[in-house]
């Protein structure tokens, strides 16, 4: 091969893998947001995940980045492990797609699709058209990639070291970890049939030699996954096990059948002349044969990937948002939901916290009791931690490239963080008010403490209300801590006015009248920023819904 032909060969797959992350970054773009919802609702049953994968799979041409989709979901909880298994049947029948095309030899159409997709781009102001735009251009650069890739081939036939190379592919072991370690390397299947495909239309391998190494490609694409799941949860990990067991057993079924059966001379009948649609539906049988074959087998899929990597032992040691996170990356499809989501998690985490040492300081003034003093504390420095983290991992990806509606429900959260934040210090002041008191010998009156018991009512009640995830209730929940926010902000005043009448017939000493006064101020804080998370809820969650 002279040195222009490597050079428009690489060229060519540069403008293949390149095409491929074009249609992956507009699927994201246009619908990433949307794909948790399309696939809760839709993966119901393991048969419907089969669809879906495929429908997924095609459009976006590499099963890799559905499978990488997967562990995302399984990893953060969006997903169970059982509907993954359907769509992983699917994505691999759906990446055989982009081979069905190549074999109907659509190049002659494949600059419109570029032209029409980057005019979508350049022209369109709507950023959903562009997205899509981006989608289409993708797929016509890549059949122009392809068509390089397959013109620069022609030569090897002419090369005796190559053909005899080749010839020792119809070796079964040899075949198959020449796939396997081409496509680990290249990390796409698509573009792996792809290359076999334009050596099949040069002449230089046919079906016979190639059908090993096409079983092989199945097996190296499970290494993009396999690398996505690095420092996810065990489900996750058990997603890319399950994504492996599919195409291993799937090619020991196939090598048992081409071994006692004309499996590829029959495909080379069923498509005379056509080397390339050989290829293309060998290995579309391939991919549906196992699919039927495992189908009825999914929950013993999930069964045997548990065996294989059992539950670790419980830890005590909560991850931190930014280790859950570790192996996304904005622009892989769907990650921006799981980003999302894993942030979501994190700011319910420490809310929860925060709603419990506001209960346990309001508990510790109306017992005037410092028994739940050191927990207080902890808790409290598990805010100031979660505050720390939590913003600087928000601030570390708002910058990225992303949908405007996901950025600006990012950035509502590092404003309902703050909020949280406030309510825990909030507490602690509470807390601390009855250290002073009992330094100072001092307490609050019957009637201070059944005021202070309304009021706890009235914050823990309001508290309650963002318990959970609030994306479908936000509206109501706006109205009701609203209302609550108004009661405490009466309430207040109508104390701190009977505390003033208190201290007129000198009913209460001055020292718990000025910590009594201090703590109606804070309570009325606490439900402001009750109501300012209830508004950033409702401007968040009322446009879209992640």
């Amino acid at each position: 091969m002279e040195m222009s032909q490597a050079l428009t060969l690489f060229g060519g797959l540069a403008l293949f893998l390149y095409s491929m992350h074009m249609m992956s970054a507009g699927l994201e773009a246009a619908a990433g947001n949307k794909m948790k919802s399309i696939l809760e609702k839709l993966t119901s049953n393991t048969f419907m995940g089969v669809i879906v994968g495929a429908l997924i799979t095609a459009i976006i041409q590499s099963s890799s980045a559905t499978t990488v989709m997967l562990v995302g979901f399984v990893n953060s909880g969006l997903m169970q492990l059982s509907q993954a298994v359907g769509v992983i049947m699917g994505a691999n029948i759906g990446t055989t797609i982009t081979g069905l095309l190549i074999a109907l030899d659509v190049k002659e159409i494949a600059p419109v699709f570029a032209f029409a997709g980057v005019a979508m781009i350049v022209f369109f102001k709507n950023e959903r058209l562009k997205n899509w735009g981006e989608i289409i251009a993708g797929l016509g650069i890549l059949f122009i990639g392809m068509d390089m890739m397959s013109g620069s081939m022609s030569s090897l036939r002419d090369s005796e070291l190559f053909v005899k190379v080749i010839t020792e592919f119809s070796n079964p072991v040899i075949g198959i970890l020449a796939g396997a370690i081409f496509t680990a390397i290249i990390q796409s299947s698509s573009a792996s049939v792809g290359i076999l495909q334009a050596l099949a239309v040069s002449g230089v391998i046919g079906l016979d030699n190639g059908i090993y190494v096409l079983f092989g490609f199945t097996i190296g694409t499970c290494v993009t996954a396999v690398l996505a799941s690095l420092g996810t949860s065990v489900n996750a990990k058990r997603t890319t096990i399950i994504h492996l067991l599919f195409n291993i057993i799937g090619t020991l079924i196939f090598i048992v059948i081409c071994e006692l059966l004309p499996f590829t001379t029959w495909v080379e009948h069923l498509f005379p002349g056509n080397p390339s649609a050989q290829i293309a539906n060998a290995h579309l049988i391939f991919k549906v044969v196992t699919t039927i074959i495992l189908f009825p087998f999914a929950k013993q899929l999930v069964k045997f990937a548990t065996i294989i990597l059992p539950d670790k032992a419980s830890q005590n040691v909560r991850p931190s948002l930014a280790e859950r996170c570790s192996h996304l990356s904005t622009h892989n499809i769907g990650n921006v939901a799981i980003i999302s989501s894993n942030i979501r998690d994190e700011v319910q985490y420490m809310y929860s916290i925060a709603k419990e040492n506001v209960e346990l300081s309001f508990d510790a003034v109306i017992n005037n009791s410092m028994d739940n003093d050191k927990l207080i504390r902890e808790n409290e420095d598990k805010l100031d931690t979660l505050n720390a983290q939590i913003c600087q991992y928000i601030s570390s990806i708002i910058s990225k490239p992303m949908p405007a509606n996901d950025s600006e429900v990012i950035s509502g959260y590092l404003r309902i963080v703050n909020n949280i934040e406030r309510i825990g210090d909030h507490a602690m002041n509470l807390a601390g008010y009855v250290k002073f008191l009992k330094n100072n010998n001092k307490v609050f009156s019957g009637i201070a403490i059944n005021e202070i018991l309304e009021m706890k009512k009235i914050c823990m009640d309001a508290m309650v209300l963002f318990d959970g995830d609030m994306r479908q209730d936000c509206i109501s929940a706006l109205t009701e801590v609203s209302e609550a926010e108004q009661l405490l902000d009466d309430v207040t005043d109508m104390y701190r006015q009977a505390q003033i009448d208190r201290m007129k017939k000198t009913s209460c000493t001055p020292e718990a009248s000025v910590i009594y006064s201090e703590m109606l101020t804070d309570i009325e804080r606490l439900g402001d920023h009750l109501l300012n998370i209830g508004e950033l809820f409702a401007k968040m969650y009322t446009k879209q819904s992640i």
